[in-house]
């Protein structure tokens, strides 16, 4: 119960519980979806995923390649890999511009208010500073002027304001930084995996065009 009293007694900390709490709100909204986003929309099976279209490219099937693409529209790398397929009887350039322009549209999309979330952190950090040193001030201003019979109780007051704006700030910044790191850590490993993948389809689609693919696979292999 100690840990949570923070929270339970808000009006301690004051005014400035409120932004602080307004923060809490509008980062956990982002963290929702951007977890949503990142692992249940854009993620893949990526190996599997790959397997499944290279063989389909060694089978001449193009078509099946790009239905297979269009059963994951959310995913990110399926859509590199969709923009490679869809120019598979170009030449080697045209393919590599293809995925490099695929690439660089859903970047933005896994990235996607991400950065927000250490903004906010760092923003409940510095609003429970804030609130400390009001506190801090209405605590010394109660020691300079406030009459004998009621210097002890405002006193009091600055103190607690200043505590619970440092406990309520901190309280949502840390797991906001948490959240921060799983889905920069999980988004770094989506568009990794996209960079790779893109550079392997554009090297799978030129082989098949000089008619090289299965003896490039097989070296590879």
């Amino acid at each position: 119960m100690s840990l949570l009293q923070p929270i339970i007694d808000m009006k301690e900390g004051g005014f400035w519980m409120i932004p602080i709490l307004v923060v809490a709100v509008i980062a956990l909204a982002i963290a929702f979806e951007r977890l949503f986003y990142i692992l249940f929309r854009a993620n893949i099976n990526s190996t599997a995923f790959v397997g499944s279209v290279q063989k389909l490219i060694m089978a001449n099937n193009i078509d099946r390649a790009i239905k297979l693409c269009n059963a994951e529209p959310h995913a990110a790398l399926p859509r590199v890999v969709k923009a490679g397929l869809i120019r598979a009887n170009r030449n080697e350039k045209d393919i590599e511009n293809a995925i490099d322009e695929a690439i660089l549209e859903v970047a933005p999309k896994i990235n996607k208010r991400t950065n927000y979330l250490a903004m906010l952190a760092n923003v409940a950090t510095l609003l429970g500073l804030l609130g400390t040193i009001w506190g801090l001030i209405e605590a010394f201003k109660a020691v300079a002027t406030a009459p004998p019979e009621l210097k002890q109780t405002m006193l009091a007051g600055g103190i607690s304001m200043a505590m619970y704006t440092t406990a309520g700030g901190l309280m949502v910044a840390i797991p906001i930084l948490l959240i921060h790191a799983i889905v920069l850590n999980r988004s770094n490993k989506i568009l990794d995996d996209v960079d790779y993948y893109g550079l392997k389809m554009v090297n799978l689609l030129t082989a098949r065009r000089r008619g090289t693919l299965k003896d490039d696979v097989a070296a590879e292999g």
